[in-house]
């Protein structure tokens, strides 16, 4: 009698590249901009997260940076001026499968989506939101933005902006946002790790990313990232660790009160013991706001890293239930139905005149 071979094995399908999640659109962004680093990156990271491209959908909102779905060989969504966080919510909740990204400026983000923003965090969708921070509007030729510091120079600015510049983090951390981080463009291999950390991330992912404008806002970061300046300018966050930053790690950063203060570390007033430890599992927001407010103070280093990363109930999984719940009270809904239950009226055909 013949015995049939076993049927083949199914072939293990190719790790996935670079090519896999480009599109086939020119990128148009200014030569030199931040926004092609971020792009490159991206590119790169989402094969080693290792989900696939029609899983992944990209939503922007208008702006430079809300070119991005186009160039990425993935789903997107370029949607309306702020409101990428309500489409995001929109989506994830009727496919909590998916992968959502929102790609945003701090102009789209914090000015006419200031309030979109709030509540995406506040509800902890599972949602992981890129926010382009160059300081400037680029797409609309250089006004001054939400984030701007005070005395920028811009062509809606002649002698100066006089407005108090919105902290991207700390507005995430009194939205409540479970997870809250900050890179720079300049950085590829932090950058890479911190789009990691967000996706990893159950909940509201807020990556703040400080991009350059070659042409409105050249060399706004450049001190956070020449190797001249850097290390006495930036502090990395690091899980567990006390905060020490300079050339030759001579500087920390200790608590007096709720009240952070710079120290040295060689003159034998404070040690290593003395200092603050980072701890992104911060329930309260505490902490993560000080770190927030470094960026506020001249002598302080910049943040970057991931500030906070605790957990909260996804919106998603709550919305689910509830559906779930309601099928399971009242059977599966039927829309013809709902049309013809409680309260109808017909409306007679007027009389031919």
């Amino acid at each position: 009698m013949a015995i049939d071979a076993p049927p083949a094995a199914a072939e293990a399908a190719p790790p996935l590249t670079r090519a896999d999640f480009e599109s086939d659109q020119i990128v148009r962004w200014c030569p030199g901009c931040g926004d092609y680093a971020i792009l490159a990156q991206m590119q790169r990271t989402l094969p080693e997260i290792g989900v696939a491209a029609h899983n992944v959908v990209f939503i922007s909102g208008i702006g430079c940076s809300s070119r991005f779905p186009y160039y990425m060989d993935t789903y997107g969504i370029h949607s309306v001026h702020g409101r990428a966080p309500a489409l995001a919510t929109g989506l994830k909740a009727s496919r909590p499968d998916l992968d959502v990204w929102v790609v945003t400026g701090d102009g789209d983000a914090l000015s006419i989506g200031g309030n979109h923003l709030l509540h995406i965090c506040r509800r902890n969708v599972d949602v992981n939101i890129l926010l382009f921070n160059n300081q400037i509007y680029g797409l609309t030729k250089g006004q001054y933005s939400p984030t701007s510091p005070i005395g920028t120079k811009s062509y809606s600015t002649p002698t100066g902006s006089i407005d108090a510049p919105f902290n991207p983090l700390r507005i995430a951390i009194a939205a409540n946002a479970s997870f809250i981080a900050r890179a720079i463009d300049r950085d590829l291999k932090h950058l890479s790790e911190m789009i990691k950390r967000a996706h990893a991330h159950r909940g509201t992912a807020l990556l703040e990313i400080y991009q350059d404008c070659i042409v409105f806002n050249k060399g706004a970061f450049a001190p956070l990232s020449d190797k001249a300046s850097k290390e006495d300018r930036v502090i990395y966050l690091h899980h567990g660790e006390p905060m020490i930053f300079g050339k030759t790690r001579d500087k920390g950063i200790r608590l007096d009160g709720l009240q952070p203060r710079v120290v040295s570390l060689t003159d034998g007033a404070y040690g290593t013991a003395d200092l603050l430890v980072h701890d992104e599992d911060d329930e309260h927001g505490t902490l993560a706001d000080i770190i927030a407010s470094f960026q506020e103070r001249e002598d302080f280093p910049r943040p970057l890293g991931v500030v906070r990363d605790v957990e909260r109930v996804c919106y998603e999984d709550v919305l689910e239930q509830r559906v779930a719940d309601a099928v399971e009270e009242r059977g599966e809904p039927s829309l013809q139905e709902l049309f013809e239950t409680g309260d109808t009226w017909e409306v007679p055909e007027h009389p031919a005149s």
